[in-house]
């Protein structure tokens, strides 16, 4: 590593104690959340039965994105953070600004997840949502303080239910659907207006909604650092896990939509529960606030643990305050991980205080920069001529892809404030990174 001036810097090194299965059902467990359990409800209400094209189509710019991630994890190995990829290809502002970006993503996701389980656990627990969400944060902050080890464990055990539970979910309809008598089978996906009724325009404008519900796959590449075989782990489930995660969403929709009529679905509401009430499976209710609250819970637990990975890569290379490198005893970057959590303090904060302003300004700034991050890599790979197959000719596809979805949003009136946000935040970090490097 190096510091701001080009000097060699000695930055301690982070403990290698996660294990395969750790990292495996970590980065399942980044993308399978609240945005499937209910987030999928206002997609298909939106788009219908279609919305699995939409869904697959946003699958596909993520798998080329993961496979060019891939790449560069056998070509640069060591390199920290996927978001080193663009300091490697385009120069120290793209490393400055990629780092600081993805940092701020997931320090914002820490406050919302928060206030997401807050909100569930206040239907049974008559406490302010706040006070709920900063003994969240708190106990989160503690697990991942303690250990690496630790944080992988309950990730592995919140990931597990999940997956569990939609393998389960997926058996379950399916013998439903093709089993049972009361079943319609596939008609539903064709009636009420045919599979398209919102017109295919819809489909192509979905995929600037569903995209964001699959991003956080590459979160493998930060946790395959503190792993054995890294570069070896990331380049093997750059390409299988995002396949996995689509089977997952596009199979558990098909089978949801098959089962409950696409007008009957609320925007807000559980789809999932709806369609395990028709199935009748009782407590459905309960059974997906626990199983939200778990996927919300593993969210809020992969924040932590990323945004104090992405600040101790920035300190490591002179971009972020030099004590954020600073390791405890069990080889956690723990002033990192304080000043994660600080944000998302401040974050339920400013939901309580200024819900409509401030807080919703924060959670806008994060709706594209994902996109933004994801290009700056792509863009590495094409400069440095990294990637063969799928990640060669992905590159440039997956840039186009990208654009177009940034195209979209900026002519989705809904989506537009997000997009405004998002270019306002990316801005000052782009001034931040010209100041600094005029400085140095």
């Amino acid at each position: 590593m190096t510091n701001a001036t080009g000097q060699a810097a000695a930055v301690p090194s982070l403990a290698r104690t996660l294990k395969r299965r750790h990292v495996t059902m970590i980065s399942l467990g980044g993308v399978i959340g609240a945005g499937l359990f209910v987030g999928s409800s206002a997609a298909i209400a939106a788009i219908g039965p279609a919305v699995m094209i939409s869904y697959a189509l946003a699958g596909g710019i993520v798998l080329l994105v993961m496979r060019v991630i891939g790449a560069l994890a056998l070509a640069l190995p060591g390199a920290g953070a996927f978001t080193e990829y663009a300091r490697a290809g385009l120069g120290r502002w793209a490393g400055f600004t990629a780092g600081w970006l993805y940092w701020y993503f997931w320090a914002i996701v820490i406050g919302i997840e928060a206030i997401a389980g807050a909100g569930i656990i206040a239907q049974w627990v008559d406490l302010p949502v706040w006070l709920i969400g900063t003994a969240l944060m708190l106990l989160l902050t503690g697990s991942n303080l303690l250990s690496t080890r630790s944080y992988g464990e309950f990730e592995f055990w919140f990931s597990t239910i999940k997956v569990v539970a939609i393998a389960l979910f997926i058996t379950v309809c399916a013998a439903f659907v093709f089993g049972a008598p009361a079943s319609a089978g596939l008609a539903p996906l064709s009636a009420d207006g045919g599979f398209a009724p919102m017109g295919w325009g819809a489909v192509v404008a979905g995929v600037t909604t569903v995209i964001f519900a699959l991003v956080g796959a590459e979160i493998v590449t930060v946790a395959a650092a503190e792993a054995e075989d890294s570069a070896e782990l990331v380049a093997s489930m750059a390409g299988t896990l995002i396949l996995r995660i689509c089977l997952f969403y596009i199979g558990a929709i098909f089978l949801i939509l098959c089962i409950v009529p696409w007008r009957q679905i609320v925007p807000g509401e559980s789809p999932f529960a709806a369609a395990l009430a028709v199935v009748g499976v009782p407590g459905t209710a309960l059974l997906m606030n626990l199983l939200v609250l778990v996927a919300v819970l593993s969210c809020l637990n992969s924040a932590i643990y990323v945004a104090s990975r992405a600040l101790f890569t920035l300190a490591a290379n002179g971009d972020a305050p030099r004590w954020s490198v600073a390791l405890n005893r069990s080889g956690v970057p723990a002033r990192a991980v304080l000043a994660a959590t600080s944000v998302g303090f401040a974050g339920v904060a400013a939901s309580v205080l200024s819900p409509s302003l401030v807080f919703a300004f924060l959670v806008n700034a994060s709706g594209a920069i994902m996109i933004f991050v994801y290009m700056l890599t792509v863009a590495a790979a094409l400069r440095l001529g990294v990637g063969s197959g799928v990640a060669g000719w992905g590159r440039p596809v997956a840039l186009v892809a990208m654009a177009g979805v940034l195209v979209a949003m900026a002519l989705t009136p809904d989506l537009a404030p997000q997009l405004q946000a998002s270019i306002g935040c990316t801005a000052l970090v782009l001034l931040a990174a010209w100041l600094t490097r005029r400085r140095a």
